[in-house]
């Protein structure tokens, strides 16, 4: 008998912390959302967005989570509408136990800035554009000229993830200039020459046969010698003297 009484003991405590805790979970569930914190988690280094921008663009989708039931928002759709802007690399958004909704975004990292007649923007370090910011300009190499857009997410994105991991070529080249024909020049920060680089087909060799060059050569006859210094054909290096 005291065995039966122990187990009805047991199974009454066991659906009253159900409920209590299903009840809880609901009155949770009903309250409103009574705050929404954003954390712009790179700011100190990029300011393409700010946390104004993100909550105009819930409020323009109707998603304003403020005084809604935290049970009705949907914070997969909050997401899906913040990645849509073009400056936002990552979203991520969750509801804390206090009843708040918080936001953590991750901007693009630009590494190429394009200006040419087919568009003003950045590549980002993921290969894909974004645009220009009125409020943030970027320090990166910038590419002028007769510029597609194919080009720029494909041969120049990796010629761009290629200055990046080199300390020198990052500090040397300032300026790429594309031609009508496709064919690339460098505009260096040192030096009063141009680099023709022709097609960016094996630019890495073309560009050590540079660096040996400047090494070797320059010291020799000085940054001023030369006008051109071409790098087109394959292991060769053809100078324009000024």
């Amino acid at each position: 008998m005291l065995r039966i009484v122990s187990i009805i003991v047991a199974t009454l405590l066991f659906c009253y912390i159900v409920f209590v805790s299903f009840f809880f979970r609901e009155m949770r569930g009903s309250e409103p959302c009574r705050d929404l914190q954003v954390v712009v988690v790179d700011s100190l280094d990029k300011h393409f967005v700010s946390e104004y921008d993100l909550v105009y663009m819930l409020k323009n989708a109707g998603l304003d989570p403020l005084k809604k039931p935290m049970d009705e928002i949907n914070t997969d759709k909050i997401e899906a509408e913040l990645i849509k802007n073009e400056m936002i690399a990552r979203v991520e958004a969750y509801k804390t136990p206090s009843g708040m909704i918080k936001l953590e975004v991750e901007q693009k990292i630009p590494i190429l800035r394009i200006i040419s007649p087919n568009g003003n923007y950045y590549v980002d370090n993921l290969g894909s554009t974004m645009p220009v910011s009125r409020r943030y300009a970027a320090y990166v190499p910038v590419v002028s000229g007769y510029v597609e857009k194919e080009l720029a997410v494909t041969d120049l994105y990796k010629f761009a993830l290629f200055l990046q991991e080199n300390d020198f070529w990052n500090n040397q080249i300032e300026q790429i200039y594309v031609h009508p024909d496709s064919e690339v020049e460098l505009i260096p920060r040192v030096g009063n020459h141009r680099i023709v680089l022709g097609t960016f087909a094996d630019f890495e060799e073309k560009l050590d046969n540079l660096r040996l060059f400047y090494e070797k050569a320059i010291p020799k006859v000085g940054w001023e010698k030369y006008s051109i210094i071409s790098l087109k054909y394959k292991n060769q290096i053809v100078c324009t003297k000024r």
